[in-house]
């Protein structure tokens, strides 16, 4: 899969931006905000039509402006157009000319693998915050994963908006929370057997990839999830046990929303044990399997976006990952300074030089 042209209408600093792109590497080399992570943001937005640096869609529009509009032509079996709308009236997605409705058919068209300075904080960080990269990466290979989650975070407000009332109004009827407790149980499974499977498979690639990293040997994920007894009976014997609490607090305190991951090396949490170099290699070696798992479940090769990788690695670490990637792989680098990376990388690569918004082709001396 590769981006071939993109072309961007108010969308952050640029009014209007037109790129070809390698199908091999391009750079994008500057200085700080001039605009380089942008361009990654935007095909990010054009794969998943949300971003990775804000939850607030209104501040991707240009200032002043009312929408923006993103359109890229991808290459797989055959070339498509996509195109993306953003506008206070929401969201507008087509595929060549064809309006997709639903978000949840558009996304897991275009697949992108991100690398981002911010991916390195996951194993120190919550729960929720890798969770949310979790349901991000599996809803890139399962359609109906997200309408699953969807239907699970609506269903859980309802459950707790109405623990709420039972306890203000002091409600004993608890025939319709059974209903939703139910409901909510029959979601959690099939949403905890995607992310299983999901993690089996990139178990399958991880210690492998960090043994190529580090020369060290057992690295593994751990899904930890209160369903993992995936048995309806015993789940419905929880959520009574929890009952009187959850009644207190006006809230469901257990299930799937609660569920997390770890890494362990050696049979210990690396985030309790293991180096700061550690912990980043082990965090690359996920983001090189998840590629692997598209490649080789879904036969599918993912774009793949590096923002600003030199600011938490070494050139040599750097130049070893792309290394370690295989030549379908498309990828796209931004980086303040491009004499970082090794001269036999910039061959068959496009240089783009960023400065106040503007995107100049530079010619490769290489």
């Amino acid at each position: 899969m590769q981006i071939v042209k993109l072309k961007l209408v108010n969308f952050r600093n640029y009014k209007t931006l037109n790129l070809s792109f390698s199908k091999k590497r391009n750079i994008f080399y500057g200085e700080n905000g001039s605009g380089k992570t942008n361009i990654l943001e935007s095909i990010y937005v054009l794969s998943l039509t949300k971003s990775f640096r804000t939850i607030n869609d209104k501040v991707l529009i240009t200032s002043g402006e009312k929408k923006l509009k993103i359109e890229g032509e991808i290459k797989e079996n055959n070339n498509k157009k996509y195109y993306l709308e953003l506008s206070e009236e929401g969201k507008k997605v087509k595929i060549n000319k064809t309006k997709i409705i639903k978000l949840s058919e558009y996304i897991s068209n275009i697949n992108v693998v991100l690398f981002s300075p911010d991916d390195f904080r996951i194993i120190k960080d919550s729960p929720s915050v890798r969770r949310k990269i979790l349901n991000v990466d599996i809803i890139q290979f399962d359609k109906e994963y997200l309408i699953l989650l969807n239907k699970y975070n609506k269903l859980l407000k309802q459950r707790n908006s109405y623990l709420r009332t039972m306890y203000i109004n002091n409600l004993a009827d608890e025939e319709y929370l059974n209903i939703l407790t139910n409901n909510l149980i029959e979601l959690g499974l099939k949403i905890y057997q995607k992310r299983k499977i999901f993690l089996e498979n990139i178990n399958n690639y991880v210690a492998t990839k960090f043994l190529k990293i580090t020369k060290i040997a057992d690295l593994k994920i751990e899904y930890i999830s209160e369903y993992r007894c995936n048995d309806k009976n015993k789940l419905k014997k929880r959520y009574s046990q929890y009952f009187s609490k959850e009644l207190a607090l006006g809230k469901t305190i257990f299930g799937v929303h609660h569920d997390d991951y770890k890494f362990i090396l050696k049979k210990q949490n690396i985030k309790d044990y293991g180096s700061e170099g550690q912990q980043k290699n082990a965090i690359i070696a996920y983001k090189l399997s998840l590629i692997e798992v598209f490649k080789n479940i879904e036969n599918k090769t993912p774009i793949l976006l590096l923002d600003d990788l030199f600011s938490e690695l070494d050139n040599k670490k750097i130049n070893n990952i792309i290394n370690l990637l295989k030549k379908r792989v498309q990828v796209f680098i931004t980086t303040t300074d491009v004499d970082k990376i090794n001269k036999k990388l910039l061959q068959d690569s496009k240089i783009f030089k960023v400065k106040n918004g503007k995107v100049e082709e530079i010619q490769n001396e290489t």
